[in-house]
């Protein structure tokens, strides 16, 4: 198994920048594929970015330009850089792992993180 914990997030002002952070433990050598989706009140759970084993990433349109999903093996961890950060950011950060487990693919799910971009 493995398991994600995300560490980041909180207040910042519209324009302003946050990097969230998620550590993966466990079975970290089948991961494949790493990523960020969010939930805002009232609506469904959307991709922002992803990154796979060979540094290939996607973005959501939204955020293209002023978020980027980045990730250091050494430390286990994926970050997510958002900068230029508007209202519409304002949403409950997932860090999800995609790995193989008995050649079945899987997925984990960090616990979330709260980001509120407010003036």
């Amino acid at each position: 198994q493995v398991q994600l914990v995300e560490v980041g997030g909180g207040l910042v002002q519209p324009g302003g920048s946050l990097r969230l952070s998620c550590v993966a433990s466990g079975s970290i050598f089948s991961i494949y594929a790493m990523g960020w989706h969010r939930q805002a009140p009232g609506k469904q759970r959307e991709l922002v970015a992803r990154i796979t084993n060979d540094g290939t990433t996607n973005y959501a349109d939204s955020v293209k330009g002023r978020f980027t999903i980045s990730r250091d093996n050494a430390k286990n961890t994926v970050y997510l850089q958002m900068n230029s950060l508007k209202p519409e950011d304002t949403a409950v950060y997932y860090c999800k792992g995609d790995y193989v487990a008995g050649s079945i693919p899987k997925q984990s799910w960090g616990q979330g993180t709260q980001v509120t971009v407010s003036s």
